[in-house]
């Protein structure tokens, strides 16, 4: 790090940390941002994949959340067409479950709370008549069909970061926040490397507390929380991924005997992923694992609805999450708020602010709002321009990425047509950059095997932060559910010699 002195630290590496850093620094503030792990490496590579409005939570009469929620999704469309897709969900329906006429209801508000353009609306549907009809039950006559939006997860809180860096922003992960201080002149943050051990400091006019599920703790250990600190419900959502349990591109969002849905979602090609849950936890969320009774929840969940049954031993690979959300005093995990709330508090006239809840659907609007509040009556900063700038690699004409493909298709005809699609759902523009001067896969460096090159590697290491082979396998991509033990042997000796090397 070659500066001492920021405008603004933000302390936390997921969607909302990366995003405000993301927006600072395209104001033309200096900003670092530190994150003890990888970046997503919690909460923010572990979601159910959605950019969404939240249809369940008009039950809960959020509409307010409901709104901001289907308002965000076409601008992040807009600005991301390469990681984020439109999506087509199949609601089954029968007589055991809410009332059609209330579902209806519940549709049409959902169509109807904010503007859209590129998604389709809602409508009723006839299994017998209708692809989607085919996997289910027999017991399911109709259902209905809406649109929301998949999102790449984990490469979203990448992308943020990288614009930030790419905007003079200093981006240090594998770097924990042990302590922050104040005097009146400025915030001292003290750190320490996780992978050298080396404590340092640096100082800043402001600070963003984004610290995901240890947000409170943050506050509590610098003796920065008053009587008006929020507590936080740390519930956490655990996923299933089996092979493929129906062909086609769309998902099934499944009502369930307790009032709760699943998603079932096309995953990885010949994958489905099931989740979520949520169960309250009070043990140390950054060492989550999916219990059995969730297991058997979401097994059963997709054996209630679909003809082809699945059991534990179908399990190739689970993931869970912790959810760090806003206390409103509900007893039930479920119905606790999914919006946000930002606490600005001020120590000797400095100013920090803290996330408390949130969801990767609206974390572009809530970075607006925590720099808004932060910068509310500094004139010298530029405007938000989040909204339309794309992010790295989603500068692509129209957000027309079947367009963009084609073309791409013709330029790089010497890349098998399975890895260009990779590499453009993954890199989008910035494939030009990762190829660099390379004509044939022979020129893309060392093949560790399953289509994964050097040149890819590097990419990351570059650009995107990546230091681990589970940082390139799991968050960066998903190939490690492609790949031999072998190509992940050979990788993670790859990385070993590089982090020595630096």
């Amino acid at each position: 790090m070659k500066k001492q002195h920021f405008d603004l630290c933000i302390i936390g590496g997921g969607i909302n940390g990366a995003g405000i850093a993301r927006d600072a620094a395209l104001r033309g503030l200096s900003v670092a941002l530190i994150e003890a792990r990888d970046l997503a490496s919690s909460t923010s590579s572990a979601s159910s994949k959605l950019i969404h409005g939240g249809l369940r939570y008009l039950e809960y009469y959020e509409f307010k959340l409901v709104r901001a929620a289907l308002r965000e999704r076409e601008k992040l469309l807009g600005i991301a067409p390469h990681i984020i897709w439109p999506l087509q969900f199949i609601l089954p329906h029968d007589k055991t479950q809410r009332p059609a006429w209330m579902i209806r209801i519940g549709l049409f508000l959902y169509d109807n709370l904010a503007k859209r353009k590129k998604l389709p609306g809602s409508y009723g549907i006839k299994f017998k008549h209708h692809v989607s009809g085919k996997p289910l039950q027999k017991k399911y006559k109709r259902g209905f069909s809406y649109a929301d939006c998949w999102v790449n997860d984990a490469r979203l809180v990448a992308l943020n970061a990288l614009d930030a860096k790419e905007h003079d922003a200093s981006i240090m992960t594998r770097t924990a926040c042990t302590r922050i201080e104040h005097n009146k002149v400025n915030w001292r943050i003290h750190t320490r490397n996780l992978q050298t051990h080396q404590d340092s400091s640096f100082t800043a006019d402001k600070v963003v507390n984004a610290a995901g599920p240890w947000v409170r703790g943050l506050m509590d250990t610098s003796g920065l929380s008053t009587e008006n600190t929020p507590n936080i419900r740390l519930v956490k959502g655990s996923h299933i991924v089996v092979p493929q349990i129906f062909n086609g591109d769309h998902a099934y969002i499944l009502q369930q005997p307790d009032h709760r849905i699943v998603f079932a979602i096309p995953y990885e090609g010949s994958y489905t992923l099931i989740g979520t849950t949520d169960v309250e936890i009070h043990e140390d969320p950054a060492n989550v694992q999916i219990s059995e009774e969730e297991i058997e929840y979401l097994c059963n969940a997709a054996n209630l609805s679909f003809e082809k049954q699945i059991s534990k031993s179908d399990i190739v690979w689970s993931y869970s999450g912790v959810r760090p959300l806003l206390d409103d005093g509900d007893e039930n995990a479920s119905a606790v708020t999914r919006d946000y709330k930002l606490i600005h508090d001020t120590h000797d006239e400095l100013d920090l602010l803290s996330v408390f809840g949130g969801k990767i659907t609206t974390y572009r609007t809530l970075a607006k709002s925590a720099l808004d509040k932060l910068y509310k009556n500094n004139k010298s900063i530029d405007p938000c321009t989040t909204d339309i700038k794309p992010l790295p690699g989603g500068d692509i004409d129209n957000a027309d990425f079947d367009s963009y493909a084609s073309v791409q298709s013709q330029t790089y005809k010497w890349l098998p047509d399975a890895l260009l699609y990779r590499y453009l759902r993954a890199y989008g523009s910035r494939i030009d950059i990762l190829l660099g001067d390379a004509g044939s896969t022979k020129e893309l460096g060392i093949h560790f095997g399953d289509d994964l090159y050097e040149n890819e590697v590097n990419y990351l290491i570059e650009y995107e932060f990546a230091m681990s082979a589970e940082d390139i396998l799991w968050r960066r991509s998903k190939l490690g559910l492609h790949i031999s033990s072998d190509t992940k042997s050979k990788l993670e000796q790859f990385m070993a010699k590089q982090n020595l090397a630096a």
